[in-house]
């Protein structure tokens, strides 16, 4: 088994106490994910086209706390199997009308927080505003080539 096949088959762990933790731009090709975020936030790029095709599956356990997806234009998003204690929700403001694309089935638990859909300008904008695209930028001017923290979908 190679590196890649190996990271695509793995669940990949987000975890975030008390701090902000970015995952942006192509940084995995796996697609099965598990977040726990306590009093914290994590924003998790799912735009990338090295995630391999079919389901996204994404399980919290989320303490109040935020965790905010960055997902392509078309995808849809399956939040049937969270389960709720106290106030939160799911805010996806720009979700698709057809169905079609990829599907991002959420399951797990939230108490108290929320998770955040964002799509097309949203998602860009939201990974613009971070340290990694800064650092993005600076190795795109030096290499000569094109940013992808902000597009995942652009060749570096």
């Amino acid at each position: 088994m190679t590196l890649l096949e190996h990271a695509t088959a793995e669940t990949v762990r987000i975890h975030a106490d008390h701090t902000v933790t970015k995952h942006l731009g192509n940084w995995t090709t796996a697609r099965t994910f598990q977040v726990r975020a306590r009093r914290g936030s994590a924003v998790v790029d799912l735009r990338s086209p090295k995630i391999a095709e079919g389901d996204i599956e994404l399980n919290v356990d989320i303490d109040h706390a935020m965790v905010k997806l960055l997902l392509p234009a078309d995808a849809t998003v399956d939040q049937w199997g969270v389960q709720w204690t106290g106030t939160g929700k799911v805010k996806d403001g720009e979700a698709p009308t057809a169905q079609g694309g990829r599907r991002v089935r959420i399951t797990g638990r939230v108490s108290g927080g929320e998770i955040r859909i964002q799509r097309g300008g949203m998602a860009t904008l939201s990974a613009m505003f971070s340290r990694a695209y800064l650092e993005d930028l600076k190795r795109a001017h030096r290499d000569g080539a094109m940013p992808t923290v902000d597009d995942p979908t652009r060749d570096a």
